[in-house]
C-alpha cells in the first residue's frame, strides 16, 4: 500500500548508476523522485562499480527527492548483492525488474527483512511483460511492502512485437489494467517513458494521456522532460481553485440541510469532494517540496 498517497511523483527520472556526474547533478533537479539504475542503463562490466556509486550517493542523500534503486533481477549474478547492499541503505524503495508473479515480490520482501530486521524500505515493481499484465492482481496483493507499479512500456512493446505510436494503441489495455489493479490495492502507478528526446509535442501528448488515464506520474529518461511532467501531472491553478470552491459550496449546502450542492450548473456530491480534497492535498505537498528545494 502506498505509504503517502499524496506524495508527489509527477516526475520520476531514471539515473544511470555508472555515471557519477549524473548522480551529482540529480541533487539539483526538479524531479520528485529518482530511479537510480543498476539494470538496463548499466553495462555488465560496470555493475559492481555502479552499485558502489549509488551506495555512496545515498549516504550524501538527494534532499527532498525520493530515491529508488532499480536492482538487477535475483535470477542474475548481481541481483542478490544489489539487494544486500541497499537493504541497509538510505534508499526509499527497491525497484524490481520484470516482475511476473507474487512470488518474486514475496521473495524480495523476505530477503529485505532477513538482511535488515527493522527494514522500512518499500518495494516497487516493474510491469513490463505480457505475463505481468495477466498477473496484475496477484502481484498487487502480494506483500504490504509493495508500494508502486512502474510501467516498462518499451519492453512491453518489444515483447508484443508492436510499434510505438503517438496514441500508444498497442499498450492501452496494459496501461488501463495496471491503473485498475493499482487503485484496487491502493498502490502508486507510474506511466512508462517517452523515448524521443526531441519530441516535446509527443511527450506532452503522452503525459496528458497518462494523467487522464489515472497515472500518478511519468517515468523519464532525461532532465529536459521534468518540467513538462511536473506541469501536467500537478494540479493547475484552475483545478485548485475549482476544488476549493466545490468544497465551500458543498459545505454550505450541508449546513443548510441539503445533501448535495449545485455550482455553475454542475452537481456536487461527496465523491466530488473526496477528489477535490485529494487535489488540494497534492497541491499542498508539491508546495512543501518546492519550499524544500
Amino acid at each position: 500500500m502506498m505509504t503517502n498517497p499524496n506524495r508527489p511523483r509527477r516526475s520520476v527520472l531514471y539515473m544511470p548508476g555508472a555515471n557519477t556526474r549524473a548522480l551529482e547533478k540529480a541533487r539539483s533537479l526538479a524531479a520528485d523522485s529518482l530511479i537510480l539504475d543498476l539494470e538496463d542503463a548499466v553495462a555488465p562490466d560496470t555493475k559492481s562499480k555502479a552499485r558502489e556509486n549509488i551506495r555512496l550517493a545515498l549516504e550524501v542523500g538527494f534532499g527532498h527527492r525520493e530515491a529508488i534503486v532499480r536492482i538487477n533481477g535475483l535470477n542474475t549474478q548481481w541481483g542478490l548483492d544489489d539487494l544486500k547492499t541497499f537493504a541497509n541503505s538510505k534508499a526509499d524503495a527497491i525497484l524490481l525488474p520484470k516482475v511476473e508473479s507474487a512470488t518474486q515480490i514475496k521473495e524480495v520482501a523476505s530477503l529485505l527483512k532477513q538482511f535488515n530486521p527493522v527494514n522500512t524500505i518499500k518495494i516497487w515493481a516493474m510491469i513490463e511483460t505480457p505475463m505481468a499484465i495477466f498477473k496484475l492482481l496477484e502481484i498487487a496483493s502480494s506483500d504490504p511492502l509493495l508500494e508502486a507499479f512502474v510501467l516498462g512500456t518499451s519492453d512491453l512493446v518489444k515483447d508484443l512485437h508492436a510499434r510505438h505510436t503517438p496514441d500508444r494503441v498497442a499498450t492501452q489495455t496494459a496501461l488501463s489494467l495496471s491503473v485498475l489493479a493499482a487503485r484496487a490495492h491502493q498502490l502508486c502507478v507510474l506511466d512508462g517513458v517517452h523515448l524521443s528526446l526531441d519530441d516535446e509535442v509527443g511527450l506532452q501528448q503522452s503525459c496528458i494521456q497518462g494523467r487522464d488515464m489515472g497515472f500518478d506520474g511519468k517515468t523519464l529518461i532525461h532532465p529536459s522532460q521534468i518540467a513538462l511532467a511536473n506541469e501536467i501531472f500537478g494540479p493547475s491553478l484552475e483545478e485548485i481553485d475549482e476544488a476549493k470552491q466545490s468544497i465551500a459550496a458543498y459545505n454550505a449546502a450541508i449546513s443548510s440541510g441539503a445533501g448535495i450542492a449545485v455550482r455553475n450548473g454542475k452537481l456536487i456530491e461527496e465523491l466530488h469532494i473526496q477528489d477535490a480534497k485529494r487535489i488540494l492535498a497534492l497541491a499542498n505537498a508539491i508546495d512543501t517540496f518546492l519550499k524544500a528545494n
